[in-house]
Parts: structure tokens; C-alpha cells; sequence
């Protein structure tokens, strides 16, 4: 039984799922029936921290143009784009080999963000039913859940999670902050 969480609560990886290795991180969404002339391109993007809450390297932002992390083993994956959001289960999926992760990567921050939103007058208020969960890429047992409801009216980017280490171990943090200034605002945060 996954464990779900609301905004701001954090759990330990290991005490929910003992022995835990790998996963994947799902993310998902629906549009709310709203007609801005233009359909609705959610990306969702990782940003691998190191010290400070800062990129490692550009090649630590994984995002629909760059996949996979930039270490030997290829922790990371992104598992591509989807245009559209249409259809019930994940929109989008990265795999994250939890044993793998250089110790340099501090804080794994899973964020989604509307492509063009300012153009095409698009933000998460128009957006329903978002969520992130963590799946034991093993069993494929889904681990823990975080449902957003708050409604992100004037918002165009959002941190969902982040997957940091304390203590040896992984834990996850419900973040669910919300940002004007699309993908360049989160950009601007950790560069």
C-alpha cells in the first residue's frame, strides 16, 4: 500500500519500502477544459544538486533534450516527452537507479512546467488531477503518492518533489511550491 502524502511532508525511501534500489518517478496530469486557442505541453524536468542547492553541471539539468544523467552508470533517465497529457495513468516517467546516484548529488528536484505558457496564456490553474508518485521500478508496486489540490492560478512551473539524501538514506519532500516565469524561473533558482 503506498503511502500518500499532502504538501510539505517528507518520508524516509527506506522506511517505506525497505531495500529499495531503483525506481521510477511518474508524473501526471489532465487539463481542465479550458480553451486558451492553443493545446497544453507539460515537460517535466529533474535538476541534480550538489552543494548549495546548485546544478552540478548543465549536463545535471535531465529534461526532453537531455535524458540521462551525466554519470558513468547513467543514473537518471528520462523517458521522453508526451505532447499532450491525454489518457489516464503516468504522463510522463524517470527512472532513477537510488544505488547508482554519484554522492556528489545531493538533491534530486522533480519539477513540471508549461511549455510556452506565457504565449499561450496557459498556467496550472487550468491543470487538475497533477501528481508525482514513486514506483519500485522491481516490484512496480506504487511506494508513495502526492496528490496536488491547491490551485496554482497564476503559476506556470512547479517543484512536485525532491528526493534528497539524509543520514545515508533517500528521503522524499512533498513540495508542491509554485512559480511564475515558467521553466526559466527554476533555472534562475538553481544555476
Amino acid at each position: 500500500m503506498a503511502v500518500s502524502l499532502a504538501k510539505g511532508q517528507r518520508v524516509s525511501l527506506e522506511k517505506v519500502a525497505p531495500g529499495l534500489t531503483e525506481v521510477f518517478i511518474g508524473l501526471g496530469w489532465d487539463i481542465k477544459a479550458t480553451d486558451t486557442g492553443y493545446d497544453f505541453d507539460l515537460d517535466s524536468s529533474i535538476f541534480m544538486l550538489g552543494e548549495g542547492e546548485k546544478l552540478i553541471s548543465d549536463n545535471h539539468f535531465i529534461f526532453y533534450n537531455n535524458l540521462t544523467s551525466p554519470d558513468p552508470d547513467k543514473s537518471l533517465q528520462h523517458m521522453g516527452d508526451n505532447l499532450t497529457g491525454i489518457g489516464d495513468g503516468d504522463d510522463e516517467v524517470i527512472k532513477v537507479h537510488l544505488k547508482k546516484v554519484p554522492a556528489d548529488v545531493q538533491k534530486i528536484v522533480v519539477t513540471v512546467t508549461i511549455h510556452e505558457a506565457q504565449k499561450r496564456a496557459q498556467n496550472f490553474g487550468q491543470v487538475r488531477n497533477a501528481f508525482v508518485r514513486v514506483v519500485n521500478a522491481e516490484t512496480k508496486q506504487e511506494v508513495i503518492r502526492y496528490d496536488l489540490v491547491e490551485d496554482y492560478s497564476i503559476e506556470t512551473a512547479l517543484i512536485m518533489a525532491e528526493i534528497y539524501r539524509k543520514d545515508g538514506e533517500w528521503r522524499l519532500n512533498a513540495v508542491g511550491a509554485g512559480y511564475q516565469g515558467g521553466l526559466q524561473a527554476l533555472l534562475d533558482r538553481y544555476s
